[in-house]
């Protein structure tokens, strides 16, 4: 299987994921969508097929596709962690800026003293 952030990077393919987050399509459904040729669409649903992001169920003689729910549930468990992870340094960042613009003045450093000597 492909790695889900890989088959993401692709803007074509985030807004292939975009549409199948609303509902099921056809791949013709879906290929009308975008400026590109249909084999062109193929190719991006396989590498999405392939990354675990889509699946594709034949209906008559079309690939009706759906999102994987599972996979984006864990790219967004992972987006959340690094959120929380910088959401707290960055608090800590506010607070030690804060206690800054408070805090006395520091003392003159000797290369300070001996420039403004």
């Amino acid at each position: 299987m492909a790695d889900p952030w890989e088959a993401l990077a692709d803007p074509i393919r985030r807004r292939i994921v975009e549409l199948l987050a609303v509902g099921e399509r056809t791949a013709g459904d879906l290929a009308e969508e975008f400026d590109v040729s249909r084999p062109a669409v193929s190719r991006h649903l396989r590498v999405l097929r392939e990354a675990g992001v889509v699946s594709a169920t034949a209906v008559d003689r079309r690939r009706v596709y759906r999102l994987e729910h599972e996979a984006i549930d864990e790219a967004g468990a992972w987006v959340e962690g690094v959120r929380a992870f910088w959401s707290q340094r960055l608090d800590a960042l506010e607070t030690e800026i804060a206690r800054g613009r408070h805090a006395p003045p520091a003392p003159a450093s000797h290369a300070q003293r001996k420039e403004s000597a």
